[in-house]
């Protein structure tokens, strides 16, 4: 491993695993059989699928069933499996939120079976060629042209499906350069994909253009039209409302003022990671994927480049 700060990943186990279930590469280092998809009930016509990777979002009903992300390859038989119990109609589309491999791993399976992939136009830029994963220091391979994109959006898209308008609107510079926020308005559902993740510190991909201010923003984008009933699926972790996601904001922006404080005086990236600036939240936040050093370094990186 060359020298690095450890945000350039002296890498940590925890850090490491999560590292390897974003990446496309994942599934031939993983044993997906012991995974099981667990069906939540969401909202009449919702579900939230959990597995191995992000969490995928259903909606069933008349006009076929519509996914937002599909995890792995491997687990797409389980997936439809899943989906069956409630529905045996096709899956008609895919929306994938982002363009990591845990978000974008069933693309081609489920497009060989007819689904219609659809992303944000950067996605599909993204997938095609060779990216660079800072996290690890690894180059990610282009993805099967079977699993690319085949409708891109640039601003906003709404399927009218199910007897809902789902809306679907791009969000600057946030996870990633590409995300995606789904939001089902009939039935008071959003899905936010990897710019919310629930309970825990996030993973910013400042390497494909995430930022921590476009992951401030996009909490309240999504809380201006949320309400005490509105249920939440984010990328990881639980069902959420918007009670937690403005604790999730709040949390963000303590933690961007903290270190752009630092940034302002000077302080380098390990002087910052230095200082334990999150010691009095990581009972609360630190449990997850990115334990508190790594994710001080992730918005650091954030700062230092815009």
């Amino acid at each position: 491993m060359p020298t690095c700060s450890r945000f350039r990943l002296c890498v940590f186990v925890p850090i490491l695993f999560v590292a390897l279930s974003l990446v496309p590469e994942a599934p031939a280092q993983q044993n997906f059989e012991a995974v099981q998809i667990e069906v939540v009930d969401v909202a009449p016509g919702v579900l939230m699928l959990v597995g191995q990777g992000g969490n995928i979002g259903v909606s069933y009903g008349v006009n076929g069933v519509f996914l937002v992300d599909d995890q792995f390859a491997p687990l797409t038989e389980k997936i439809l499996a899943a989906v069956r119990t409630v529905s045996d109609a096709p899956v008609r589309f895919v929306l994938n939120t982002h363009w990591h491999g845990d978000h974008t791993g069933g693309n081609e399976p489920l497009g060989a079976q007819g689904a219609l992939i659809v992303a944000h136009e950067n996605v599909r830029e993204r997938m095609s060629v060779e990216q660079f994963f800072e996290l690890t220091q690894r180059r990610v391979p282009a993805a099967a042209e079977g699993a690319l994109p085949v409708i891109t959006f640039t601003d906003a898209m709404t399927f009218h499906w199910n007897d809902d308008e789902i809306h679907v609107f791009h969000t600057a510079r946030a996870h990633t350069d590409g995300d995606a926020i789904v939001h089902f308005r009939n039935a008071n559902v959003v899905h936010m994909g990897d710019t919310y993740f629930n309970g825990m510190y996030p993973f910013i991909d400042v390497g494909t253009g995430g930022t921590i201010d476009g992951m401030i923003a996009v909490a309240d984008s999504v809380l201006a039209f949320s309400d005490e009933d509105t249920k939440i699926i984010p990328g990881h972790g639980p069902i959420s409302d918007s009670s937690e996601l403005l604790a999730y904001r709040t949390m963000l922006d303590a933690v961007r003022s903290r270190v752009a404080d630092m940034l302002a005086q000077g302080a380098t990236q390990e002087e910052v990671v230095g200082a334990k600036l999150t010691q009095d939240l990581d009972a609360e936040w630190g449990g997850g994927f990115m334990d508190p050093d790594t994710w001080i370094g992730l918005v650091y990186s954030s700062l230092q480049r815009d």
